[in-house]
């Protein structure tokens, strides 16, 4: 079960992939699709969130960031 951690609202658009990177800012990067290359990632939104060992973060449907404990965590 996926707890929230922090409420943005991101608008997310076609052809972007979305993730939380390693200093805790919403990134985005667009996917490679038939033969194309992807492109380099831009930051999108700087939250600055502090990740805790064991959870995996990413962004939920609603474009806020949230957590899942992660099973094979040690």
């Amino acid at each position: 079960m996926a707890e929230k951690v922090l409420k943005i609202g991101v608008e997310r658009e076609d052809g972007f992939l979305y993730y939380i990177d390693k200093d805790g800012d919403v990134a985005r990067v667009q996917m490679a699709r038939g033969g194309k290359k992807g492109g380099k990632p831009k930051k999108v939104e700087k939250t600055g969130i502090k990740k805790e060992k064991g959870y995996l973060y990413f962004l939920d449907k609603k474009g806020d960031i949230s957590r899942a404990k992660m099973v094979n965590a040690k």
